[in-house]
């Protein structure tokens, strides 16, 4: 094999890294704790340091954990709900009203759930013979 460097070169280039990977392995024992601990084990000799204080800090609760408990509905959100159930009643008896007189083999539409059903709903999409816009 023809290297691009002298012999001479390449051993001492060698010999450096030999002794770079010896003297770190030397300081990592050297250095190493005289008795393994365990996770979460305070070291002995050393003082623990000042506990943290968090003053931001609250205890998970029941309520964290599970959520809010469902809040007393007011006279009026009650009244709201009661006036939208009824006319959701109308509106479906309008329909089967609607069905009831229609002729035969003529689909009566349903009447939408709420007032954002109508909002969503997309236009109608051209006949096939006409270009799309």
């Amino acid at each position: 094999m023809q290297w691009s460097m002298p012999r001479r070169v390449l051993q001492v280039v060698a010999v450096l890294i030999g002794l770079i990977s010896v003297s770190a392995f030397a300081a990592g024992i050297i250095n190493a704790p005289s008795r393994g601990r365990m996770p979460g084990e305070k070291v002995a000799g050393q003082a623990g340091g000042a506990a943290l204080v968090a003053t931001d800090a609250t205890p998970l609760g029941a309520d964290r954990i599970e959520g809010l408990a469902p809040r007393e509905l007011t006279p009026e959100e009650k009244e709201k709900l009661e006036a939208d159930k009824e006319a959701k009643e109308e509106a479906d008896e309008a329909v089967k009203a609607a069905a009831a007189t229609a002729p035969p083999g003529v689909s009566v539409p349903a009447a939408p759930s709420s007032p954002a059903a109508v909002a969503s709903e997309t236009p109608p999409a051209p006949p096939p013979d006409e270009a799309p816009h």
